[in-house]
C-alpha cells in the first residue's frame, strides 16, 4: 500500500485536515481560556454540544441508514461526551445490550466463551459540535454461574475493512446534525501550547504525560484504554441508566 505522499487524494485530504485543525484550535481556545486541561469554562461549554435529542435522533437514523443495531450509552460524570455504538459484527442480543441495557444473559453464551463483537463507537461531545469515531472490540472473557466478564477494547480510529463502508456512511450523516467529524487518529496527540494540569497524575499511563486533544473534548482516559466489566446474572435483567436504542 502507498503512503500519504503518493496518494492521489493527498492535496484534498491535507486541505480538509487543515480546516479540521483550525476548527479544533478555535474550539479549544473557546472552551479552555487558561489553556489547561481540567479548567473548562462552564459558560463556554453551556449549550455548546449535543443534547439528548441529537444523540437519540442520530442513533435512530444510523440504525436505518446503516441497517445495524445502535445503542446509546450516556457518558460518565467525568466524561464530556455521550456514545452511540453501532453493531457491525455480531447480532442482538449482544454484549452491549446485556452490559448496559438490562437484557438477560442468553443461555447460549455459556457455550461461547470466545464471543467477540465489533462496533463503531461514536463519541458525541457535550461541550462542542464535534464527533469522533472509534473501532471497538467487545469480548466475552469468562462466564461463571454467578456472572460474566466483558472486556471493551477501543482503538485509536477505524481500521478493519468490514467496518469501513459503514464508517464512511456514518461520517456522511454527521453534517446533518451540525457535527464536525474529527479524525480520531489526528486527535490522539496533545494540543500545542496547552498545560496538562492534573491529567498525568490522574490518568497518565504507559509513559503518557500529556492529555490528547480527545481528552479535552470527549473523555479523560487515554483513547485506547480497555475496560473490563463484571455482569451479575441476577442483576443483568434489571434496567440500568445506559439504555439501548435503534434496531433490536
Amino acid at each position: 500500500m502507498g503512503g500519504c505522499t503518493n496518494c492521489r487524494s493527498k492535496s484534498g485530504c491535507d486541505d480538509r485536515k487543515g480546516s479540521m485543525f483550525a476548527a479544533i484550535d478555535d474550539v479549544l481556545a473557546h472552551l479552555y481560556p487558561t489553556r489547561t486541561w481540567g479548567e473548562l469554562d462552564p459558560d463556554a461549554a453551556l449549550d455548546g454540544g449535543v443534547d439528548d435529542g441529537d444523540v437519540s435522533g442520530l442513533a435512530d437514523e444510523l440504525a436505518q441508514e446503516l441497517d445495524a443495531a445502535t445503542f446509546v450509552r450516556p457518558g460518565g460524570d467525568d466524561e464530556l461526551c455521550d456514545y452511540v455504538y453501532v453493531l457491525c459484527l455480531g447480532r442482538p442480543p449482544c454484549l452491549i445490550q446485556v452490559r448496559d441495557g438490562g437484557v438477560p444473559v442468553p443461555d447460549e453464551w455459556d457455550a461461547a466463551p470466545d464471543l467477540r463483537e465489533l462496533y463503531l463507537r461514536i463519541c458525541l461531545s457535550r461541550v462542542a459540535r464535534v464527533a469522533a469515531v472509534q473501532q471497538v472490540a467487545v469480548d466475552l472473557v469468562q462466564t461463571t454461574d454467578a456472572g460474566l466478564l466483558v472486556r471493551e477494547a477501543p482503538r485509536a480510529g477505524v481500521y478493519d475493512a468490514p467496518l469501513l463502508r459503514r464508517f464512511q456512511r456514518l461520517v456522511a450523516l454527521l453534517p446533518a446534525y451540525n457535527l464536525l467529524h474529527l479524525d480520531f487518529g489526528e486527535i490522539t496527540t496533545a494540543p500545542r501550547g496547552f498545560a496538562p494540569g492534573a491529567w498525568a497524575e490522574l490518568y497518565g499511563t504507559g509513559g503518557a504525560a500529556e492529555p490528547a486533544i480527545a481528552n479535552y473534548l470527549f473523555f479523560p482516559q487515554p483513547a485506547t484504554t480497555a475496560v473490563t466489566s463484571w455482569i451479575d446474572r441476577a442483576a443483568a435483567a434489571a434496567p440500568r441508566a445506559r439504555v439501548a436504542t435503534g434496531r433490536h
